[in-house]
């Protein structure tokens, strides 16, 4: 067998929350998803930012890293992401340091441009607009974070001999990269200034990573591939019947959710898959199943894209409460040792001793029956 891999394991919640539940109680059920994933060893949590829908409930992500890291001790807490063209790239370069020495250095920060037009719509920001900002705004806030000072005049922003008063903790920056989608402004931006990627699985991983990579070469940036972040949609149990019956609680609402934003989306969607969630979910390039599929479908995605740094769990809220914990345990469980074959000595071991049993066997059995004739002649 080929030898350990080194990936770690996080969760990206939008999130998804029914609009017929009590906000302060998501709220609270999603901080004890964060200790219970800090507990089960995750590396990393992300949390959306949305403004419209109803469904994905956080307007500022970093309010609740802010509180999960209060409650938690290990897992590192992202903001995925922070939609850039909303803010102006001082305040967000001033936050970023703040909550990189609140948290002593585990938060994240992700940038993109918004995912929700009803957003940008309700703030007056033209769609065709948003792109540009992203890089705009990332520029800024990077010099910012690099110690820069900057005076720029902008159609959304000014500065005047701006600065930030403090440097950062995390030497020589807080953990940083862009969401890619359907265009190629992400990669682009993450070669630049050497960030990371986080980009879903159904989409082109490795072509998003590469381009990536060409744009870090003109920048003299050589990207690490231990910060590819891979998004799967994993809804796991102990049988695929149970997985699929289990995902009932929350997919059909998500996908009425994904008609209001997405309509093309929802109709392709609906095509592939109809009313069967073993379909449906498939058709989103995820699953519902046993860790054994998950396992399967990783190697699979390894072998597509050339390899990442961290598979991400998708947060879509399909199974209640009870089913979300069983799965992210299982995956921590039984998926993640099994992909990142980190039981290969342990199985070595066994191997040896199951080889050599009679061997041992016999000489235990010898070492004991003179014993207890050496203890009868005393």
């Amino acid at each position: 067998m080929s030898e350990a891999r080194n990936v770690r394991t996080g969760v990206f919640l939008p999130p998804h929350h029914g609009n017929d539940e009590d906000v302060a109680l998501c709220m609270r059920r999603d901080f004890e998803l964060v200790e219970w994933l800090d507990h089960l060893g995750f590396a990393e949590l992300w949390m959306g930012e949305h403004h419209s829908g109803g469904m994905q409930i956080y307007g500022s992500p970093e309010l609740f890293i802010a509180a999960a890291a209060e409650r938690t001790s290990r897992i590192k807490l992202g903001a995925g992401v922070i939609s850039v063209p909303y803010h102006h790239p001082y305040m967000i370069a001033d936050r970023i340091v703040q909550l990189d020495h609140q948290t002593r250095g585990r938060a994240m920060f992700g940038f993109g441009p918004g995912m929700l037009v009803s957003d940008a719509y309700m703030l007056n920001i033209k769609p065709e607009e948003q792109r540009a900002r992203l890089v705009e705004g990332v520029d800024v806030i990077m010099r910012l974070i690099q110690g820069e000072t900057i005076t720029q005049d902008s159609d959304w922003f000014s500065l005047r001999e701006a600065s930030l008063q403090m440097a950062p903790h995390s030497f020589p920056r807080p953990e940083m990269v862009v969401v890619t989608s359907r265009t190629p402004i992400g990669s682009r931006l993450a070669g630049k200034y050497d960030l990371g990627i986080l980009t879903h699985g159904a989409g082109d991983v490795d072509g998003s990573w590469k381009l990536a990579e060409a744009e870090g070469e003109k920048h003299g940036n050589r990207l690490d591939r231990s910060n590819l972040r891979v998004v799967v949609s994993f809804h796991l149990a102990e049988t695929r019947a149970d997985a699929l019956k289990a995902v009932e609680f929350g997919l059909e609402p998500w996908m009425h959710y994904l008609e209001a934003l997405n309509p093309k989306g929802y109709a392709d969607t609906r095509a592939k898959g109809g009313s069967d969630p073993e379909k449906l979910i498939a058709a989103r390039g995820g699953l519902a199943g046993t860790p054994d599929d998950a396992v399967e479908f990783l190697e699979g995605l390894w072998d597509r894209t050339g390899g990442f740094g961290e598979v991400v769990m998708a947060g879509t809220n399909w199974m209640d409460f009870e089913a979300t914990k069983r799965s992210y345990e299982l995956m921590m469980r039984y998926v993640m040792p099994k992909f990142n074959r980190a039981n290969l000595r342990r199985e070595r071991s066994l191997e040896w001793v199951f080889g050599n049993r009679n061997e041992f066997s016999s000489a235990g059995q010898a070492a004991i029956a003179k014993a207890t004739v050496s203890g009868e002649r005393a």
